[in-house]
């Protein structure tokens, strides 16, 4: 763990099940291999999880089992210690290696920007060799101008115990990579010679294993897994098949038919999810299909009847099936990791390997001025816990602290409104120190205030209401410079790539991000992910109470240097985000206005952003109690609950 990140005090609430195969998977870890300093239910870095696995393969060779290491991209783009570099993931992407991963396939926040997938393709790709599988993504080699797949296409290899995998890795439909990649779209791949050779290898396949940067739930519009299952499952009608998902930040597990599942497995080192299987036949496999002292999974695999779910519209095995199931989401923090690591260790958790990690990221994060210290936050914001500018709502945070300092001095006297989109936000923020390191979690994006002086009041006031009646205003197509190249400070800024931009409604069957647990133990349920999947509401390895959601508006108004007598002003400088600029022109041009990009220009300097608004209302208005800051309970706690 991290210097000042504190661990759980409420263990899981039993031992894991073992399988004939098991699978530990990671997904979107975006950059947080520092762990949640401020949450508890999250506070192992790395080197913890590093030692985890390394405890969970001795352990799987004791009773006899497989054991397999997944992940399913997204690497950066969301914490600092993997974008406060010249190059993102240049740092953590070394660190990130130390986990001696079986399977591995790329994201979408590896191909935004040329340079990121060039270093994925020529460094990080190579570091895994033939588990790092990218079937339908390609760069162009700069050395020879000819297109290469920037992994393998698929891995066709045995376990330890001999069961025969064929493994593929597919990316969702993206259509947002630089002109340096290929993305193909799955309806194309699943009709490519090579693809259909695999499906069809000469040799045995016991288990198919589709991973992917793509939802595994195939309602979800972006998702293209029930593509590829189709392909296989028409040629392979009895091999059962087995995906891990992501991009869409969740905790999900979809039932397609009797012998094929999918496991979804959260976002930003919050969620290790854990799959065991059994009953795969295989006349080579030797390993114990239930293994001895350690429960086993007993569930098959029944799509649920209800309509809507993964399993609708989709092709089925034909013939009954052997395969029992069991899957949990476990809380990334080192109770639990070393409550179930219990009986692999000789002494102590800790690794050689592990210790190894977690110094080298207490290093980077010196050396990258993350822990630089801004100001005491004095509460903890959330972005969905709370009603839309309520007590606790960070919207209600960030309204002040662009009151306070989105000001051009030459004229600040001038009544302004400010409009920002919510989607400017990427996470919470808690109660704490707030570090350089925080200000790419909360708000890491790179846009810069522009405004159109001297609008009438009666158009501008009704700019809000039409920005919120309209459209979720997704991120655009990012370039290079969104994401500064250049070595940082602790001042300086740098963009990140949109936040997903799924319907969240959607996602209230599924599962909330959570907070950290009470410093006391407790038995009673804290804060935490709840989840609903095809298996029903059993999933989470620890047992939380539900934090509230409530859905958050496109935009954000603030006002600065309004009368103080209550009146309405005549003129006011309308002040909004670059990225949203046309969608401002719009709607003042919809209640009389006849405005143009001529009209635009930028009210603070470019260098000045979203990246940059918050840290610099820390140093105006949290500066109490530094620079020993309380840390408060975490995310979804009443204040009451935090108090006691």
């Amino acid at each position: 763990m991290q210097p000042g990140a504190q661990n759980a005090t409420t263990q899981p609430k039993g031992p894991l099940e073992w399988g004939q195969i098991n699978f530990l998977h990671t997904t979107d870890t975006h950059g947080w291999l520092e762990g949640h300093i401020k949450e508890q239910n999250y506070g192992a870095d790395w080197g913890d999880y590093v030692s985890f696995t390394k405890h969970m393969k001795q352990k799987a060779r004791k009773l006899g089992v497989d054991l397999l290491l997944v992940d399913t991209g997204d690497l950066h783009d969301g914490a600092g210690l993997s974008d406060a570099t010249s190059l993102n993931g240049e740092v953590s992407n070394p660190i990130f290696e130390n986990v001696d991963y079986d399977l591995l396939t790329i994201g979408n926040h590896e191909l935004y920007v040329s340079e990121i997938a060039y270093e994925t393709f020529s460094n990080f790709s190579k570091a895994y060799g033939d588990k790092y599988i990218t079937s339908n993504v390609q760069i162009t080699n700069p050395k020879t101008g000819q297109l290469e797949y920037v992994g393998k296409q698929y891995r066709y290899f045995e376990t330890e115990h001999g069961l025969r995998i064929m493994a593929f890795g597919v990316l969702f439909d993206f259509t947002g990579n630089s002109n340096v990649s290929k993305v193909t779209k799955a309806k194309d791949l699943v009709q490519q010679p090579w693809f259909l050779s695999a499906v069809n290898y000469t040799k045995p396949i016991d288990l198919f294993v589709l991973i992917g940067h793509n939802p595994v739930r195939p309602t979800v519009s972006s998702s293209t897994f029930s593509t590829i299952y189709n392909a296989i499952r028409k040629i392979r009608p009895d091999v059962p098949i087995q995906g891990f998902g992501g991009h869409t930040h969740i905790r999900d597990f979809a039932v397609y038919d009797n012998k094929a599942t999918a496991l979804e497995s959260g976002r930003y080192c919050e969620t290790l999810g854990w799959l065991a299987m059994s009953g795969i036949k295989s006349d080579k496999c030797n390993a114990e299909h239930n293994p001895r002292g350690v429960p086993n999974p007993t569930r098959s695999a029944v799509p649920p009847a209800s309509t809507g779910t993964a399993s609708a519209g989709l092709p089925k095995s034909s013939t009954s099936s052997t395969t029992v199931y069991a899957r949990r989401y476990l809380d990334w923090n080192r109770l639990t990791f070393a409550y179930h690591a219990e009986g692999s260790q000789d002494r102590t958790f800790d690794t050689y390997q592990g210790k190894k990690g977690t110094t080298e990221i207490t290093t980077a994060r010196k050396q990258l001025n993350l822990t630089s210290l801004f100001g005491c936050a004095p509460e903890t914001y959330c972005q969905y816990c709370k009603p839309f500018l309520a007590d606790g709502n960070i919207f209600s945070l960030l309204q002040t602290a662009l009151a306070t300092v989105v000001v051009n001095q030459t004229r600040a006297n001038i009544p302004r409104i400010i409009i920002i989109n919510t989607g400017s936000v990427r996470f919470d923020l808690a109660k704490g120190p707030f570090t350089y390191d925080d200000s790419f979690i909360v708000s890491p994006f790179s846009d810069a205030f522009q405004y159109i002086p001297n609008v009438p009041y009666s158009m501008a006031s009704q700019v809000i209401g039409i920005l919120n009646a309209g459209a979720f205003q997704k991120k655009r197509n990012l370039e290079t410079r969104d994401f500064g190249f250049q070595p940082l400070v602790a001042d300086r800024d740098v963009c990140l790539d949109p936040p997903i931009t799924h319907d969240h409604q959607g996602l209230r069957g599924r599962s909330y991000p959570s907070g950290k647990l009470m410093r006391r133990q407790s038995t009673v349920p804290v804060p935490g992910y709840t989840t609903k999947d095809d298996f029903g509401l059993d999933g989470d390895d620890t047992i939380h109470s539900t934090i509230p959601y409530y859905s958050q508006p496109n935009d954000l108004q603030a006002n600065g240097s309004f009368p103080t007598d209550g009146s309405a002003p005549a003129n006011v400088d309308v002040i909004f985000l670059d990225f949203i600029q046309s969608y401002v022109v719009n709607a003042l041009n919809s209640v009389g206005g006849a405005y143009t990009s001529s009209d635009v220009g930028y009210y603070l300097p470019k260098t000045f952003t979203t990246n940059s608004y918050l840290p610099a209302y820390a140093k105006v208005a949290w500066q109490a109690n530094m620079p020993n800051c309380p840390v408060g309970a975490g995310i979804g706690f009443t204040k009451r609950e935090a108090e006691e």
